[in-house]
């Protein structure tokens, strides 16, 4: 099953295609976004395999997300679903799979999809696709590599990610990023912490809690008291 997301600015367009993606019985799991960026902030998330794009709409065009995506080095594939005919050069220079025409016809989509599922693997497991983690710095989105992370705390309604030398802040719950990270060498080892496996340096018994074991992550000077037991499963200790 294809994973989908229908970029649109008009709700009755997506509702639309969104209702004859169903029909298919060929597609997953549908994501919707009414603007270029929204569609940027989803896409960081989570991929995609396949994303239906309507080429004229405020702001960024189609044409200019389909452009930046086709320099990833995993892009979706790309189908525009548009009222207009004089975008179909512009559409396959950015190797676009097909060009649907509004009102789109079943028969039409069905031919667009098969194109779909010949050229690309459909995206069964989000977590194993996942190479980096939104997160705000100064008012923007920044993309932090999950190589870089060393380890994240809980705090109060946040989550404090930690790099060598940097600290961010999310609004993802720690349980949230112990489901995305566990596939990367991440384990949590305390209520409130999910240390990078690879990072851990050092591991002492705490001389006044034998039930319980010192963790350090790398040149981060923190240290932080993990369950004996957990300790042991995940440093197979």
């Amino acid at each position: 099953m294809l994973r989908a997301m229908i970029v649109d600015d008009e709700a009755p367009a997506r509702s639309e295609l969104r209702f004859l993606l169903e029909q298919t019985g060929k597609i997953g799991t549908i994501t919707e976004a009414s603007s270029v960026r929204s569609a940027i902030e989803m896409l960081m998330e989570s991929r995609v395999d396949v994303v239906f794009l309507d080429i004229s709409m405020p702001g960024a065009s189609g044409l200019q997300l389909a452009e930046a995506l086709h320099k990833l080095k995993n892009p979706p594939a790309i189908v525009f679903v548009t009222a207009y005919s004089d975008h179909a050069v512009e559409a396959f220079d950015v190797d676009a799979i097909d060009y649907l025409m509004k009102p789109v016809e079943e028969a039409r989509l069905d031919r667009a999809i098969e194109k779909v599922m010949q050229r690309a693997k459909p995206v069964t497991d989000s977590k194993v696709t996942i190479e980096r983690i939104p997160v705000e710095k100064g008012g923007r989105k920044v993309l932090i590599p999950v190589d870089d992370i060393r380890f994240i705390m809980a705090k109060d309604d946040y989550s404090c990610i930690y790099t060598v030398d940097d600290r961010f802040l999310s609004t993802t719950s720690l349980a949230q990023f112990e489901a995305k990270l566990c596939d990367f060498g991440f384990f949590r080892v305390h209520r409130r912490y999910i240390v990078n496996l690879a990072c851990v340096t050092d591991v002492r018994r705490c001389p006044r809690a034998p039930s319980s074991w010192a963790l350090r992550a790398s040149t981060n000077a923190c240290r932080f008291r993990a369950p004996r037991r957990a300790a042991q499963e995940g440093l197979s200790l």
